[in-house]
């Protein structure tokens, strides 16, 4: 069987790396862009960094600024009619992982119209035709939404994320500007830094893992590893490095899948409207454990990504050693270790692990799993 990678058609990265954003719309042709974004952004100037280039080349846009964190069906029913009403012909979305999955989702329905219920999407939808052209500019360095081909949005009457996997919305441009990236208060950028962590790991014990995304994955674990602390407290390098380690990590898992720390993040968002990189982050040291039984060997290779020492230690011993140096980083970083520090609740669990067990990216993981083991999963993060 043929191994395949989708990836952007452009990418550029670096500080003020947007500078190069008017100057691609008008290559591209195209004449009435719809941004989508956020309040808060919109409110603490990052947006504006992009609108002023907008402003400066005379490109004319209209704002959809509504997206909220796990955005739903109806926060993206919003975004569509927006973009219809002003016959928007390209999309320039700001954001972090929320914003460009709303992104996503505008613009595969406006293409796709009978999708229009959302719901429909969620797995690998047949949709036939590409989304509205998208451009992505993200301002945390996490998701790497803006190099997949996937998106999540929450079906709040279900109460569960819909999980969306379509090559036809992957944007066509991808700007990595660290300097929108800069402003991200610390615990955002933990949060979104740990959830590149957990992409790069998952994805490298996956089932459908492969030589070149062994060498993404292995890579951006190195570069997070090294520098998540750094880019946290604003060191410009780090930041950097955290840009490129995220999107590297997408390059991977988007075309492997991932696994059951993800599936389990997603309902502890849906149901708590929890951030998805402070759901990540609690159940990766717990997951990596208990996976560990079906792909030690691969453990060795992490470990080494780390810069950790593995000379005369056998493949149990590097399990522990990873494990122990993610709850440690976790630790300093002072994200949340236990369910019970997030209030939620022990009678949510058997639904939490039910809607896990079926969640799309449950079919990736190493070690098959029933719902007793995603409910003892949960109890031992309570």
């Amino acid at each position: 069987m043929a191994n395949r990678i989708i990836l952007n058609e452009t990418s550029y990265f670096g500080w003020n790396a947007r500078e190069n954003l008017a100057l691609e719309i008008k290559k591209r042709k195209f004449q009435n862009i719809l941004v989508v974004t956020d309040e808060t952004l919109m409110s603490c100037g990052v947006t504006k960094k992009v609108l002023d280039c907008l402003d400066e080349a005379q490109i004319s846009y209209h704002v959809f600024d509504k997206v909220k964190p796990n955005p739903t069906i109806k926060n993206c029913h919003e975004g569509i009619a927006k973009c219809q009403e002003v016959k928007a012909d390209a999309i320039v979305c700001v954001g972090g992982g929320s914003v460009i999955d709303t992104a996503k989702c505008i613009g595969i329905v406006v293409e796709n119209p009978e999708f229009y219920d959302i719901n429909s999407l969620e797995g690998t939808a047949d949709t036939k035709n590409k989304s509205l052209p998208i451009i992505a500019l993200p301002t945390t360095a996490g998701t790497a939404a803006e190099v997949t081909i996937n998106y999540v949005i929450t079906d709040e009457e279900n109460v569960v994320k819909r999980v969306c996997v379509d090559p036809n919305d992957i944007p066509v441009l991808a700007i990595i500007d660290t300097e929108l990236m800069a402003g991200m208060p610390k615990m955002t950028a933990a949060a979104t830094g740990l959830d590149a962590l957990t992409h790069a790991m998952e994805g490298y014990i996956t089932k459908a893992h492969w030589e070149m995304t062994d060498m993404f994955h292995l890579k951006s674990m190195a570069l997070t590893y090294k520098n998540l602390e750094g880019a946290v407290n604003k060191d410009r390098e780090s930041l950097d490095n955290m840009g490129l380690s995220q999107y590297i990590a997408g390059m991977g898992f988007s075309n492997v899948g991932l696994g059951i720390v993800h599936s389990m993040a997603h309902q502890l968002g849906a149901t708590y409207d929890i951030a998805h990189g402070i759901a990540c982050a609690l159940f990766l040291p717990y997951v990596l454990e208990w996976n560990a039984v079906a792909c030690p060997e691969r453990f060795r290779d992490m470990a080494v990504a780390f810069g950790l020492d593995v000379q005369n230690k056998s493949d149990q011993e590097c399990v522990s050693l990873v494990v122990d140096a993610v709850r440690t980083l976790e630790t300093r970083l002072g994200v949340p270790q236990h369910l019970s520090e997030l209030n939620v609740k022990k009678e949510d669990f058997s639904v939490m692990a039910s809607k896990a067990l079926i969640d799309p990216c449950t079919g990736g993981n190493p070690r098959e799993v029933t719902k007793e083991d995603i409910m003892a999963l949960l109890e031992k993060a309570y």
